[in-house]
């Protein structure tokens, strides 16, 4: 059976959330568990593999990310089957249906896993906050709260990975600050 199958497979509910709309938002919430799932993965390579003089510190926080992480993974999976939904979850679902780019294997410092992980963070905030919209859209509040609640966390987050990058983005070429912020490639 296909993940869009099975994505679109509903199992009787009291919950009165029309079928077709309930199909809507199991899509929109299975597109977030392969995310989720990916960015959890690709949160514990870094965790796994960083190097470097912040090894200690970036270590934990990549640790504590992916915890996030796995919450909302559980999170997720549960409100598709609250609504009568099949949660498709598996490690090779997730990376043939996830948004975000396959993390690079060739870094090594720990700056440059951070900017991987924000490079990667940034893209799934901007899911999460136009999931928010069409959920709330389809007339499901519950799931655009859920979604909220993750956008809160992630935000938090991604402000946490981008500051570590901040300092060097503003730096200018003779050491000396500039007035000029250089915009990550996920904002232009």
């Amino acid at each position: 059976m296909s993940d869009n199958t099975l994505s679109s497979r509903l199992y009787p509910t009291r919950i009165d959330i029309p079928a077709e709309r309930r199909v809507q938002i199991v899509g929109i919430l299975n597109q977030t568990l392969a995310a989720t799932l990916d960015l959890k993965t690709q949160t514990k390579q870094a965790h796994w593999n960083v190097k470097g003089t912040d090894f200690y510190q970036l270590h934990e926080l990549f640790d504590e990310l992916a915890g996030e992480l796995e919450e909302f993974v559980d999170m997720v999976a549960e409100r598709v089957t609250a609504l009568g939904g099949y949660a498709v979850g598996t490690a090779r679902a997730a990376a043939k249906n996830s948004i975000l780019p396959e993390f690079p294997f060739d870094i090594l410092d720990g700056k440059e896993y951070v900017a991987a992980l924000a490079d990667r963070f940034a893209p799934y905030a901007k899911h999460i906050r136009e999931a928010i919209a069409k959920t709330d859209d389809l007339g499901d509040a519950d799931t655009a709260d859920l979604y909220t609640e993750i956008s809160r966390t992630i935000d938090k987050r991604l402000w946490f990975l981008d500051a570590h990058l901040q300092a060097a983005a503003i730096k200018g070429e003779n050491g000396t600050f500039s007035n000029k912020v250089q915009q990550p490639a996920a904002v232009r």
